[in-house]
């Protein structure tokens, strides 16, 4: 045993990774990668389901079976590159919010592969951030508790888009109420689809409330597993009828495993989104989509690092510039390969909490998603209703941030207010962004106290008072 172990202390697998260092073994390392994995392996369903809903200026929708095997592969090789250069258990993916803003704001201004060129630009505006060492400022400069609103109100707005696309929510025709119960609004629950999507969060909840592993994951296994029996069994209508199960159809695939179709590789174009949007509308979106991925990434890096006892005296993550350039980079490759920007994974607290401890435990992780690559017939057999339970799970994870919030200092409360809900009431992440900002600089004035908030928030604050008034601006110019 002796020997064993002094054998691993000195490898080159344990000197590189610092595996010893650390207090972790390799089968520490691999347990957390499994563990990791299937925690957070529902993305290659739900990022494909979220970007196929949406439509382009166009019209064009993309295909559920190339978002899926384009997610899992851009997954895997940013996982492993975060693994081998970061050195930490992390792990990327696809992020959730991130995926909502660029299918249902970004690419209806504009065609998806200009969509994708922006979130390129985004990734590149974050390593630019990271090596001139603007990201400090740019962290210093936005109060806290307007950082934890912001993921609030991308909880909201995702959990909304869940309960929208299970049929669970719906705009009613003719009704005076802009939302309603059920598929058609009318107040009643119609069809089989949205009894799988309640089983669903029913089955969510319970788990993870009970802190099961890869709750999520199971969730979404166990619903689709209801979804095929009731197809087999029971009749739904066909889309696009209310009750029905949208665009997957929960049926055995004729054959498991397929070559992985990777034609949206390079599909993305890095100018047309201003010629088709506008220059101030596209920066505008591109600092949302910086911001979300920024504030976002860092939370995630820094909580996972002290989940896993790896920050200094200091409190300063291990490689830190290092690892935003890998998330930054991991943004550009989700543009090139149109799955919308990759960021790290808060589910990587799982492997942590089997003992991951360093870059080898995203080495396994990485693994395990090219070997994901090839089953996308399995995940084209998941329903609309068996996933997005996850997006209302998320959305609920992401508002337990809301107790940050000093909600006695109304000059900082409303701001965060205002950030959290106009996402979801507006279906807008940059709406939200903004707002916040506007009003925070707004009501500090107000007080007297126009010098507290940073020059970097009274531009941003600008450049949406811009954003917001386009419309107005260009009458008054003479432009429409």
């Amino acid at each position: 045993m002796a020997s064993a172990t002094a054998t691993t202390r000195g490898s080159g697998l344990d000197s590189f990774f610092k595996i010893s260092e650390r207090g972790s073994t390799v089968g520490r390392e691999l347990r957390g990668g499994l563990a990791t994995f299937f925690t957070m392996a529902y993305i290659i369903v739900l990022n494909p389901i979220i970007l196929s809903l949406g439509k382009d200026k166009f019209g064009h929708a993309l295909s559920f079976d190339q978002l899926s095997a384009m997610t899992a592969l851009i997954a895997a090789i940013m996982t492993l590159i975060m693994g081998v250069g970061g050195n930490l258990p992390l792990a990327v993916a696809a992020g959730l919010g991130l995926d909502g803003v660029v299918a249902f704001q970004i690419a209806p201004t504009m065609s998806w592969p200009d969509a994708m060129g922006l979130v390129v630009i985004e990734g590149l505006g974050i390593c630019f951030l990271v090596v001139t060492g603007l990201r400090q400022i740019i962290m210093d400069a936005i109060p806290l508790p307007l950082k934890q609103a912001i993921s609030v109100g991308i909880g909201l707005f995702i959990a909304f888009i869940g309960l929208v696309d299970a049929g669970f929510l719906h705009t009613p025709e003719g009704a005076s109420t802009p939302v309603g119960l059920g598929a058609t609004g009318s107040g009643e629950l119609i069809g089989w689809p949205v009894v799988v999507f309640v089983i669903g969060v029913l089955l969510t909840i319970i788990l993870l409330t009970r802190r099961v592993p890869g709750a999520i994951l199971v969730s979404i296994v166990v619903a689709t597993i209801v979804a095929v029996i009731i197809e087999a069994i029971a009749t739904v209508p066909a889309f696009p009828k209310p009750g029905n199960w949208g665009n997957q159809v929960p049926k055995w695939p004729d054959n498991v495993m397929s070559t992985p179709d990777l034609h949206l590789l390079g599909k993305f174009s890095l100018g047309g989104g201003f010629d088709h949007a506008g220059v101030i509308t596209a920066i505008v979106f591109i600092f949302t989509l910086i911001l979300s991925d920024f504030f976002d990434a860092m939370g995630t890096i820094v909580g996972v690092s002290n989940e896993a006892g790896l920050l200094d005296e200091n409190g300063r993550v291990p490689n830190i510039g290092r690892v935003l350039f890998i998330d930054g980079a991991a943004a550009v490759a989700g543009g090139v390969g149109s799955v919308s920007s990759n960021t790290a994974f808060i589910e990587s607290a799982a492997g942590v909490g089997e003992g991951a401890r360093t870059g080898l435990a995203s080495v396994f992780t990485g693994l395990l998603f090219v070997i994901a690559l090839f089953f996308t017939p399995l995940y084209s057999m998941v329903p609309s209703a068996a996933a997005t339970p996850a997006l209302v799970a998320v959305g609920f994870l992401l508002m337990t941030q809301v107790k940050g919030i000093p909600w006695d200092d109304w000059a900082i409360a409303i701001p965060c207010f205002l950030t959290m809900v106009l996402m979801p009431f507006t279906y807008s992440i940059t709406n939200g962004i903004g707002a916040g900002f506007i009003s925070f600089v707004v009501l500090k004035s107000a007080q007297g106290k126009w010098r507290e908030p940073h020059i970097l928030l009274w531009v941003i604050a600008i450049l949406f008072a811009a954003y917001f008034a386009l419309h107005p601006i260009k009458q008054a110019l003479g432009v429409e």
